[in-house]
């Protein structure tokens, strides 16, 4: 069955990106087809195709998506042809019309939720998810606890806020304009934080603070923030870095943590915790709970066509992109 996809050849920028002809053929065991009625963009899809994560090649991209299973292999119990679903998954591959992919990632779709908000909100979703209840400092996070997350005005970002703000922590958000900061304030951020106005962010979290520091800092900017986010802490703080969109994080002189109050440190992935089925299906029983209750709204800003995703990654590197994109097939 020829059907549609999003390659690269060899890494580079946008334009390496080719919408091409592919062939899909049934699933394996453990295997599902499925029909993407919408794909999600995400800023691990730039480190695909620059490189960052080197990929076998010729590489499919997208690690999110949201459609109707078309058939399942032997051994999937979970899911049944004709159901509404979505994933974050690895291999990459969502920027395709349809794909077979491991099932083990996949959840059915609840009838509240529709395509483009499941494709917008699996991967950040379920990242907001494992940060906010699985990535804990020391003695845990309280309703009325503070914390700094970076990059607040993003599809992570807005969504990270609101969950906060469900749980009763004082969210501190830093973004690059007032715009973006009134953004954050909007989707539930006690506190927002300009830093190319405040360039040391880390002395207005200590005035908000009390001079207390937080307990921990959520940072996906990397090299332009780390610094800073080591100076926002707390003793005994946790330092939280989960991505880097300005660039790697310098070799780390472990000697500064003792210095800065016996910090924590720790770089953990999506993948990590969602490797097996159950851990997968617990936190997205969380996620679609927080969304279908209206406490998580996913904000889509952008929709581009299949054909356009070469746009849709110039505008993302370009960080003119607010809440969540999708590519719709």
């Amino acid at each position: 069955m020829n059907e549609k996809a999003v390659v690269i050849e060899t890494p580079g920028g946008a334009e390496q990106l080719k919408l091409v002809d592919v062939e899909v053929g049934s699933p394996g065991p453990g295997e599902i087809r499925i029909r993407h009625h919408a794909c999600g963009l995400n800023y691990i899809d730039v480190y695909h195709r620059n490189g960052a994560y080197a990929l076998p090649l010729p590489a499919r991209l997208g690690m999110e998506g949201a459609g109707v299973v078309e058939a399942v292999g032997a051994g999937v119990t979970h899911l049944q042809p004709g159901d509404r679903a979505a994933y974050a998954s690895q291999p990459p591959g969502a920027y395709a019309t349809a794909r077979v992919m491991p099932a083990k990632a996949v959840l059915k779709l609840p009838d509240a939720i529709d395509f483009e908000t499941g494709a917008a909100m699996m991967l950040k979703g379920l990242t907001v998810q494992y940060l906010l209840r699985r990535t804990l400092p020391q003695e845990g996070l309280k309703p009325g606890d503070f914390v700094v997350f970076h990059a607040a005005a993003g599809g992570v970002g807005l969504i990270a806020c609101q969950w906060a703000r469900a749980l009763g922590l004082q969210l501190i958000a830093t973004a690059g304009s007032d715009e973006k900061c009134a953004l954050a304030l909007a989707h539930g951020a006690a506190h927002a934080i300009n830093y190319r106005h405040e360039a040391d962010f880390a002395a207005r979290v200590r005035d908000i603070t009390g001079g207390r520091g937080v307990k921990v800092v959520y940072d996906s900017v990397g090299a332009d923030t780390w610094e800073g986010s080591l100076n926002c802490l707390a003793p005994f703080g946790l330092m939280v870095s989960f991505g880097a969109a300005s660039g790697a994080v310098p070799p780390l002189n472990i000697g500064a943590l003792a210095a800065k109050g016996s910090l924590y440190v720790t770089r953990p992935t999506l993948f990590t915790h969602i490797a097996t089925r159950e851990a997968t299906q617990a936190m997205g029983d969380d996620l679609f709970s927080m969304v279908a209750s209206g406490q998580v709204k996913v904000r889509i800003d952008k929709r581009y066509a299949l054909a356009d995703a070469t746009q849709a990654h110039r505008d993302l590197e370009a960080r003119v992109l607010t809440g969540s994109a999708v590519l719709l097939p």
